[in-house]
């Protein structure tokens, strides 16, 4: 498989006064192409600031990221909006969908900052809200959809742009545990179609889905591990391979 991110000794210090607060202390991990990660740790472990560094939000004290080979840290503001923009997805617990607008121009936004023409703009996003089931929701605004259908529409704004990546900081943490768990499907499926899935969570249920869970603690690794469903997953792709070698 090949290295889609790659961290090497990652610290992330800040100040606050006369106070240091290490938020990540040396993490080194390597996620490859179509994975389904997990990262997982109690509050103040630092997953959320290594979602941000991952996500190109935000930029390491010390340390190396490469992004598909580049070092993020040698990027420009234009080249990491440019990353942002067209390698990533983002699937964030409180939706941030435009509450004035329908969900086709919610959808839609990412491609009117990349510059995209109009009449590929509605076709990319039309797409995406058929990939998410909400085809007979495109023109509803977001006070008239429910709880799952507003998280549908911000992971149909995630996928528009076509990204390798997509990360999710607690993409059930706003819905009921019927809803979560039709949202976790769908993003199951996402993964099966070729995406990389990373997904930050707290709750066990959620990171059952993922093939592979990275715990952290006071902002170190401190457990990286196979779930049974990556092995299941795995087995499932060797066999695969072994039939097409014998066809």
């Amino acid at each position: 498989m090949n290295e889609i991110i790659k961290t090497h000794d990652v610290v992330k210090l800040y100040i606050m006064g006369m106070e240091e607060l290490y938020a990540l202390k040396g993490v080194s991990m390597v996620i490859h192409k179509n994975e389904y990660v997990a990262i997982m740790g109690p509050s103040g472990s630092g997953k959320s600031t290594l979602m941000n560094i991952i996500g190109c939000l935000d930029t390491p004290t010390s340390g190396i990221y490469e992004l598909n080979g580049q070092n993020v840290n040698e990027m420009d503001d234009n080249e990491l909006a440019n990353v942002r923009n067209n390698e990533i997805g983002f699937v964030f617990q409180t939706f941030n969908l435009l509450p004035r607008s329908n969900a086709l121009h919610n959808v839609e936004l990412p491609l009117i900052y990349a510059g995209v023409p109009r009449s590929q703009r509605l076709e990319q996003a039309e797409e995406a809200l058929l990939q998410v089931g909400l085809q007979d929701r495109m023109l509803h605004k977001p006070n008239e959809l429910s709880g799952g259908q507003r998280q549908r529409v911000a992971i149909a704004r995630a996928l528009v742009n076509r990204p390798s990546i997509i990360l999710a900081d607690e993409p059930t943490g706003n819905l009921d545990t019927k809803t979560g768990d039709e949202i976790m499907v769908l993003l199951d499926n996402i993964h099966a179609q070729g995406n990389t899935i990373i997904l930050v969570t707290h709750e066990d249920f959620i990171a059952d889905h993922a093939h592979r869970v990275i715990k952290l603690r006071d902002g170190k690794i401190e457990t990286d591990h196979i779930t049974k469903k990556g092995e299941e997953y795995s087995a499932g792709n060797k066999e695969a391979e072994l039939v097409n070698k014998t066809v």
